[in-house]
């Protein structure tokens, strides 16, 4: 892989919270940070599509990140995306021929110590660049199939659905 195109859409790994209420807003894209500071070697380009809790993603607007990744020249897509619905999203993205979409997240916002999200980051992009074309998630270490995994938010991990 020479290039990586990475869609955002904001959720938790590029959340921002401000008071001990937690109250939060979506702040900027993160991945374009933590790739920096990892030294990838491939080129990327970041597009922000969007900036909300994925809770608040509506049909229109996974038909707007569907229709953007489809215009995508590169074949590798990473995206961005919250946790609570992004087995929703994964099945939007389906119908998309010849490209390689992981969808990844961060259980805890990556500017706080400790996130999953410079892990999920990385296995998203080990992931992009090795498996055939289709749509994955990578999450809590593996890649999944977004046909058989769902999110338990009980135990708040990804697992077998």
């Amino acid at each position: 892989m020479q290039h990586l195109s990475i869609v955002t859409t904001g959720g938790t790994i590029d959340k921002i919270y401000f008071d001990d209420k937690s109250a939060y807003e979506i702040g900027d894209p993160q991945i374009g940070k933590i790739l920096e500071a990892l030294g990838v070697a491939f080129t990327f380009d970041v597009l922000p599509a969007l900036r909300k809790d994925s809770l608040h993603l509506d049909a229109g607007d996974r038909d707007l990140l569907r229709r953007l990744i489809e215009a995508q020249p590169h074949r590798h897509v990473l995206v961005t995306h919250g946790t609570d619905t992004m087995v929703e999203t994964a099945a939007v993205l389906g119908s998309i021929k010849d490209k390689v979409i992981v969808l990844t997240g961060a259980l805890n916002p990556a500017r706080f110590q400790g996130s999953d999200a410079v892990f999920n980051v990385g296995c998203a992009v080990g992931a992009v660049q090795s498996l055939p074309d289709g749509v994955y998630i990578a999450m809590n270490g593996r890649i999944w199939n977004p046909a058989h995994v769902r999110k338990n938010r009980d135990a708040n991990r990804f697992e077998q659905a």
